[in-house]
Formats: C-alpha cells, structure tokens, sequence
C-alpha cells in the first residue's frame, strides 16, 4: 500500500449497516480520512489491489451506483454488479444462501435494497464487509458525505446547527446518527405523523449527552429554519411510497424549502438534498439551482466518503 500523510486510521469496522457503528472519535477520523483521500487520492490507488467487490441494488441508483464503481476501481478493485431491480433479494434463493455463496467469490459487497432486513441477514450470514448503500431506515453513506461537505466549508461542526425539513426517512435517521457523534445541532421539522423513528432518536440523544450535540423535533418548518447554519430537506415521496403521492404532496406543501424558508436562516447559510430533486415539491427551483445550493459538492463527496469507508474496511 502507497504511504500516505496521514496515520493510518484506528477505526475497526466489519460492516456499515445504520451509521452507528462508530463512536464520535472514529466518525470525526473518517471524516479526516475522507480529506486526506480527496487531497492525495493517489495514495490509496492499491488498497483494494486484487479485490472484487459485488454491487447489489434492488433500487435504481445515479449517484450510488457511479461513485462506488469509480472509487473501488480508483483503488485498484473490480466491481461485480448484480442488478435486482426486477426481482428482489430473497424471492430466486434465501438470502442467507446468496450471502453464502458471494462471500466465496467476492471480498465485500455493497447493497441497496429497500429493507434494512435484507442487509442485517446478509451480514449475519456473510464473513465479508457488508455496506448499506441505502435501505429504507438508513443511508449511512449520504450522511457521511453531508457532514463531510459541511466540514469542508465551515470547518469543525461542533455546535454547527443544521435544520431537516420534511419526511423522517431514511436519510433524516442516518443524519441524526451523525450529528450526534459530531456535536452537531440538528433541528427537524416533520408533520406529526412522519416523525423519525423513535428509537434512533432516542439512541442518538444518548451519545448527544457525550458530544453535546442537540437532537430537536418541530413541526413548524419556520421554527426549525431560524438561525440555522444550513438547510436540507430530501424527496416528500421516496421509493417504495408511490401510492402515497397524493397523500404526501398535500401534507408536506408547507414543508418546501424556498426563498422565505431559506431567509429565516443565517445569511451564508446552505441549502442541502442528497439527489434526485423535485423542483416545485420539496424545493423550489430558485433554491435548489441558486447560490446558496451545495448539492453538486454533496454528489461529489459521496465518493471520498465511499472510498474511505472501503479503506477502513481493506486497509
């Protein structure tokens, strides 16, 4: 392996299925590792010499799909990618059996799936690294990117204050994991009935005590968005909620993100989306496409994130 500037990472990880894996020390060490990876990606060009890794996603996919293929090819890895979009993991063979059979061929495998059951049985039944690439409760390396691109433009996130404004998804309980291992302060504002799980909420307010990271829930948009450092908000109806749509888009109407939301918050404040948008429904296309938008540096970073997490894993 290429020497590097940085001390190699203490981080232990087998697997990245929610996000909590790590304690605060070891999230912030990514995070490090993530720019050090940015700044001299030549350094980590063998780490996965030799190596396959299958790509397995039952969801269509843009961003996932393109930086894991390029970051584990920029390492020196091959990709081995197993569409299941029209046939879902479990329905052809267990899923225990497929876990079985790739851990013989292959080092790691990376899915996205629409159950977090699907990656829990997987790891259980796999003795290879197992990554979340989105599943219906998490999306672990979205958060990571977020955070990390946060970092790169304010600098420590202790005590930063960041608004999540819509639907308590997946995305929103990866972010809230993050924030409280980075002392960050999270304010999310949900209509009563698309709150974030409350177990995550819960667990993350107990490291928040370690960090003193701040977890708050609203259900006033304008209460959440006032002051705040930077704004986010994801789709109102992700994969798998179609049949909601209808639903969705009246409950949320007062959840967008435009002009008068964005100018509650501070004046260098950014506006965030992990991808795809919908201009019109969660944000307007003035916010989105504007100045104060990051969400291009977001896509970005996914892969540096990506790429750190898989030389935690290979290293």
């Amino acid at each position: 392996m290429a020497t590097t500037t940085l001390a190699t990472p203490s981080i232990v990880l087998n697997d990245l299925l929610t996000g909590a894996e790590w304690n605060p020390a070891h999230t912030r060490e990514l995070l490090h590792l993530t720019a050090d990876i940015k700044r001299t990606p030549e350094a980590y060009s063998e780490t996965l010499r030799g190596k396959f890794i299958a790509l397995i996603f039952e969801k269509p996919s843009l961003r996932t799909r393109v930086t894991f293929e390029v970051g584990i090819q920029s390492m020196g890895g091959h990709v081995v990618f197993l569409d299941h979009t029209q046939a879902r993991l479990g329905e052809r063979e267990s899923i225990a059996d497929v876990a079985r059979n790739l851990e013989r061929w292959v080092q790691g495998i990376v899915a996205r799936v629409y159950e977090q059951r699907v990656l829990d049985e997987m790891a259980a039944n796999a003795n290879i690294p197992v990554i979340n690439a989105l599943s219906d409760k998490f999306h672990p390396c979205q958060a990571l990117a977020d955070f990390f691109t946060l970092e790169e433009k304010f600098g420590p996130l202790k005590g930063f204050k960041l608004a999540y404004v819509g639907d308590g998804n997946n995305v929103c309980h990866s972010l809230i994991h993050l924030a409280a291992r980075l002392g960050v302060h999270l304010r999310i504002a949900t209509p009563p009935n698309y709150t974030p799980d409350a177990d995550v909420v819960a667990d993350s307010k107990r490291v928040a005590r370690e960090t003193r990271s701040k977890i708050e829930l609203f259900t006033d948009p304008e209460e959440a968005v006032d002051g705040v450092q930077a704004v986010y908000t994801d789709a109102w109806i992700s994969m798998g909620f179609e049949a909601e749509s209808k639903v969705r888009n009246e409950v949320f109407r007062s959840y967008q993100v435009n002009d008068k939301l964005m100018s509650l918050a501070e004046p260098d404040a950014v506006f965030m989306h992990c991808l795809p948008a919908h201009r019109g429904y969660e944000v307007t296309p003035e916010i989105l496409d504007g100045p104060q938008s990051v969400v291009l540096d977001q896509s970005e970073n996914r892969m540096y994130v990506q790429k750190a997490i898989l030389h935690s894993l290979y290293q």
